[in-house]
């Protein structure tokens, strides 16, 4: 059982048993076609032009990550993506949103950076790894300033 979100863990073992590129390509489109149903930022929560410390770095295709605290300690993760055919990072965002969003930090904050080859093979680039990288790092980052929130919560309780 790995220390991360276990929704996350399902949909790596779940690419990791597709060894055809074209159907892994496809299981990504369709991931990323879900993108403006409930992750892609709204309004609310931000607007254009977005504040340079949500951008992912060394992300080409314009990623741009939030992470919005829900009442009972957990994160709900937010992302835009800028550029129309960054399906990757579109992809990467859905998968991040559906199955680390609610969940406990702490689980969040120790997702391996290897799921990005996991589910989109080795044979990336290293160019679109990096980004796709970064989108985690960045939510792997909201999630560790959640666990010291949080324990600074408990500590003055």
């Amino acid at each position: 059982m790995p220390n991360y979100p276990e929704a996350l863990a399902e949909i790596v073992a779940d690419f990791e048993t597709i060894e055809d590129r074209f159907e892994r390509q496809e299981m990504l489109i369709e991931i990323a076609d879900r993108f403006d149903q409930g992750t892609r930022v709204p309004p609310e929560v931000a607007t254009r032009p977005y504040p340079e410390e949500h951008r992912v770095p060394a992300c080409e295709s314009e990623a741009f990550v939030w992470a919005i605290e829900n009442p009972d300690g957990t994160l709900k993760y937010y992302f835009d993506v800028l550029n129309p055919q960054g399906l990757s990072a579109m992809a990467m965002s859905v998968i991040l949103d559906e199955t680390c969003s609610g969940q406990p930090p702490e689980k969040v904050a120790q997702i391996p950076m290897d799921i990005v080859y996991k589910i989109f093979g080795r044979e990336i680039s290293m160019g679109k790894g990096q980004g796709i990288m970064g989108i985690i790092a960045m939510v792997q980052a909201a999630a560790k300033r959640q666990v010291e929130k949080n324990k600074a919560s408990q500590a003055g309780a």
